[in-house]
């Protein structure tokens, strides 16, 4: 049952932020923006709710047993969701779960994003692969690591050129890297 209540816990949270960035998008649209990269928008929300899938059925057919190295993965997903909380709350109004651009706006370089360029994406790599560790979920990581890869390359080539053409982003990022401030991208 904790396997399902944790699951469910994350679920809701994900459902929360839906509503905090549908609101977030209504204001930047009444600001003048617009939004950018709605083909690939619908696979990654169908990749996203696939995942949910994937993990509860494989936990359903192989229910988790729990060891000592457990602690590993559960640790990296509590630190994931304190590392989310402040990318997030760091961007404010201008957060959201789509590509939305607000032209002539100045990009927040603050929180998170004063040391790497996509912290939220980062930790959602990390989500992916460190929830289902944490319940021997092995298809279910790796599966979605490679998809969730993919879409991620699809959505930051967009993001950022659609940043670039509108906003400060070249010069507010040009010295941060993409993920990790110590590896080039």
């Amino acid at each position: 049952m904790i396997v399902y209540g944790l699951i469910l816990i994350v679920i809701l949270q994900r459902l929360i932020e839906v509503i905090i960035a549908k609101k977030n998008e209504q204001w930047m649209k009444k600001q003048g923006g617009y939004e950018v990269g709605k083909s690939h928008y619908r696979y990654m929300v169908m990749l996203h709710m696939l995942f949910f899938c994937s993990l509860l059925l494989e936990v359903s057919l192989t229910p988790p047993q729990f060891y000592m190295w457990s602690l590993i993965p559960l640790s990296l997903f509590l630190v994931a969701q304190i590392c989310r909380g402040w990318a997030l709350s760091s961007l404010g109004r201008f957060w959201n779960t789509r590509i939305i651009v607000l032209p002539g706006a100045k990009v927040k370089v603050k929180g998170p994003y004063r040391f790497i360029r996509h912290p939220n994406y980062l930790v959602v790599v990390i989500e992916i692969m460190m929830l289902p560790l944490l319940f021997q979920a092995y298809v279910t990581m790796i599966l979605f690591t490679i998809l969730n890869g993919w879409i991620l390359s699809v959505r930051i080539r967009e993001e950022e050129q659609a940043l670039r053409g509108v906003t400060n982003y070249e010069n507010a990022f040009s010295n941060k890297k993409r993920f990790l401030p110590i590896i080039d991208d």
